[in-house]
Formats: C-alpha cells, structure tokens, sequence
C-alpha cells in the first residue's frame, strides 16, 4: 500500500475542480425562506480520529497501531472505503451511505487553536470558541445565532443541561432525553403558578413544557409512552428531529455525546461508540424528512489520540482528531484540509497526529454558507480575533 498522497497541491486542485466545502442551502440562508437547520454533537472525551477516518493508505498506519489499526477495504472487519486512502470505521455504515450520496466530508487532522491535552480545559476552548481557555464565558453556537439574526432563529439543547456551546445572550431551549413532564403533572402545574409574574423563568418554563409536549406527541404516535428506552440512540435522534421540524421547530442544536476516553480496551468501545454515533445520525436523517436537505451535521470532539497504541491495547490523549459533517445540504467532496502522514519525523511531538487545520475554520466556513453569518461577524464577533483562520471554502480554492 502506498502512501497517502495528500499534499497541499493536490488539494488545491481538486478544490479547482469543484471539490471544496459549499452547501446547497446557502442560497436559502440568505433569504426569507424555511431557515437552514445546524447540529452540533460533540464526541467528549477525545474520539480516536485515527479510527474513524482510518488512514488506511498512510505506510505508517498499520505498524503504529498494531493490533488497534483497522484493516483496510476489502479485509475482514475492514474500514469502508472513501477513497484517498481513508476508509470509515465499520460501525459507520449509515453515515458510509451519506457519503455515497455525496453528504457527507471529513477533515481528517483537525484540532483546536492551542494546544491542551486535559478534557475540562479543552472542552472549554473547543466550546467558548476563543483563543485559549476560559476567555469567553458564553459559546460560539450562541453568539452565532445572535450573529444569524437572533430571535429569528431557535436554539435547542439536548442534555440534562446547556452546554457551555449554547449559553449566551440568545435564549435557548433544552430538553433531557428519559420521560416528558405531562401538563396535568402537580410539580409543572405549581411550577407554572409560580413563575407565572416572571418574565424569564416563566417564558422558559413553558418554552421546556412545550418541548416535552412535542416530543411525547411524536413518540406516542409510534404507540410508546413518551419515553425514550434507554440506549434507543436512533430513537434519541428521531426525537430530536421533531424537535427541529415544523414553524417552531429549533434551527440550531447541540448535542453531546460522552464515552470517548478509550485509555483501555478501545477496540470494543470504540465499536458501541460509533454504532451510537451512526444510529443518531441516522434517527435525525429519518425524523426530519424534507428538511434533512436543509441540515448540516458537525460531529467534533476536544483532541485526538495518540498514534501509537498503549500497553491495554488503547490509546492516550493527543492532538489532531477528525471532524464530520453530514446532511442533505452539503454538496459532495473528499477530505478537508491537508493530510500530515504519520512518518515520525510528521508526528507532533513524537506521539500525535499533527492538525493541519484550525478546527474554526470548519466552523467558520459552515456558519457563513450554510447559516449566513458574515465573515466580519465571524472573525469579530462568534470566533474573536480569528480573522487570520478564513472559512475552509476560501482556504481550498
């Protein structure tokens, strides 16, 4: 197997050939029709890159990962192939079909601006969307909706609370998968008589009721009784889906996804991590029909691996990681962003991959075309001081 011949050049003129990161529905962004919709999941706990997107055609993949490294196409247990000598990990199966249908990318050596390797402090960074750690108390999804136009557009969090992403200036609505709080229900009902004189905790009290409204409505039409089973990851999507669909539904949405820290016996983790991963993905392309042409799917994560293998067959933390998108609105295309190789005089500090791309260069790149922010709210504004990071579109032509 040769190398991985992924060099800047060779981008550059795939890019002049119309691969680059655009997006159907940039058009739309920018005009009164349905607004554009936008999920970010983030991977906590610094998903394997190197398992995900497998640089399979990289000489150096095999004999750094031993018995961790995922055989190539074709093989037993194989990635599935993406061509450029990348595969995707087997559990992707879902997602390996949106990129058959042109829907889906990858950036393969991603990573934050600074260079961290604690979970808590770089969470921090890859959410407040500044420079380095702690110098934004609000999220960079936040500022963004504020950026888009504000109350015209709807956020939405998925978890027992608001991710540091979300919170900011612009309200947002929230919602814990594990039962719906009914509207006779004593405790909301008292809840409701006491914020009722409060213009925050009130309106956000109801705007949580409603939501919880919608989403039993949607799984008691299945027959079910308002609750998601536990582990129903696809069911988890399709709920949020709802949550996204029609004139009230949410536009942007966050979502995090813990388990990724596979210090030890990765392998077998890794698996029910991605078969979660793709069925979510899955359940949102199902639940949201027609508007799925309109959706962009971020899969991202705080830091990559290390490159080489531990002693309990897994790995520790490193640097440069993969990222994801997926969903109707992206046009097709390959790899985003220059691959290093994993030759060890490329590997960063003798031990990780080596990021090639600022990670809010995706991020930039998918707010302006897909969502329509402009590049000087962008650079002043939703990423401050970024103004040397440019979208990836404009970085690939």
């Amino acid at each position: 197997m040769t190398a991985l011949n992924m060099n800047r050049r060779h981008l550059l003129a795939a890019a002049s050939a119309g691969v680059g990161l655009a997006f159907a529905g940039r058009v739309a962004a920018q005009t009164n029709g349905p607004a554009n919709k936008l999920v970010v999941v983030i991977a906590r706990g610094a998903m394997d890159g190197l398992s995900v997107t497998v640089p399979y055609g990289d000489a150096n993949y095999v004999p750094l990962r031993g018995g961790l490294a995922i055989p190539a196409p074709g093989e037993a247990n194989g990635a599935l192939a993406l061509g450029e000598g990348f595969g995707l990990h087997p559990a992707l199966a879902g997602l390996h079909d949106l990129y058959g249908q042109g829907q889906m990318r990858f950036a393969p050596a991603m990573a934050l601006p600074v260079r961290i390797r604690s979970h808590f402090d770089a969470q921090d960074v890859l959410e407040n969307g500044g420079e380095g750690l702690r110098q934004q108390t609000d999220g960079w999804l936040n500022r963004a909706i504020v950026a888009a136009g504000g109350g015209s557009l709807k956020g939405l969090s998925i978890g027992a609370q608001t991710p540091l992403i979300l919170r900011g200036e612009a309200p947002v609505s929230s919602w814990a998968p594990g039962g719906q709080v009914r509207g006779g229900d004593r405790i909301a009902s008292l809840l409701q008589d006491l914020y009722v004189e409060d213009p925050m905790l009130g309106q956000n009290l109801a705007r949580g009721l409603a939501t919880e409204e919608l989403v039993g409505q949607g799984q008691n039409m299945d027959g079910e009784d308002g609750r998601l089973r536990r582990n129903d990851v696809l069911g988890l999507g399709r709920a949020v889906a709802r949550l996204m669909s029609g004139a009230e539904g949410a536009d942007i949405v966050a979502v995090s996804l813990d388990g990724w820290d596979t210090h030890a016996g990765q392998r077998a983790q890794l698996q029910t991590r991605l078969t979660g991963l793709d069925q979510l993905v899955t359940g949102l392309k199902d639940g949201l029909g027609e508007t799925w042409s309109r959706t962009v799917v971020v899969v991202a994560t705080e830091f990559g691996r290390t490159a080489r293998a531990n002693g309990t067959q897994g790995t520790d933390h490193g640097t440069g990681s993969s990222l994801l998108l997926a969903g109707g609105a992206i046009k097709r295309g390959g790899p985003i962003g220059d691959w290093p190789t994993l030759a060890d005089n490329r590997l960063f500090e003798n031990r990780d991959l080596t990021p090639t791309m600022d990670i809010r260069s995706v991020f930039k790149g998918v707010l302006r075309d897909h969502m329509g922010v402009d590049r000087a709210a962008l650079d002043a504004r939703v990423f401050p001081g970024s103004a040397v990071e440019a979208p990836v579109m404009e970085s690939l032509v």
